[in-house]
């Protein structure tokens, strides 16, 4: 027999029934118009998509906020699933870190405990005013 093959349903995150399960981060692709969003699943079903994430093109202005402690909401939204083009996990790629490790690594927060938390700011908040 050859190597064991190292490809996309050997993974962890996908090795369960379903890889698309609540919490799991993942990049979800839309048409009309075409975006892209970047989050954590809270449910998918045969009416549609909800996320709690942000828009892909606003990604690098919340690491922004992160770092200068600022206040900072993510959306919990619908999509219904005529506008659901695609849905990939956040997952690394060779040598390239996947979303949430990059989002890691340029905050020091955790990606998963932060989109998967409802309580919004929490791990980060300014001192007291003075």
């Amino acid at each position: 027999m050859g190597p064991k093959s190292t490809n996309f349903e050997d993974s962890p995150e996908t090795t369960g029934p379903f890889p698309f399960h609540p919490g799991a981060i993942v990049i979800a692709t839309l048409s009309n118009p075409r975006e892209k969003f970047w989050g954590a699943v809270l449910s998918l079903a045969p009416e549609g998509l909800s996320i709690r994430g942000i828009e892909l093109a606003s990604l690098e202005d919340l690491v922004s906020l992160i770092r200068e402690k600022e206040p900072y909401t993510l959306n919990v939204i619908f999509f219904p699933m005529h506008r659901v083009e695609r849905i990939e996990l956040d997952q690394p790629d060779g040598n390239i870190p996947s979303l949430a490790q990059r989002f890691s690594e340029r905050t020091g927060l955790d990606a998963a405990a932060i989109l998967n938390s409802r309580a919004q700011n929490q791990a980060v908040q300014k001192g007291p005013s003075s």
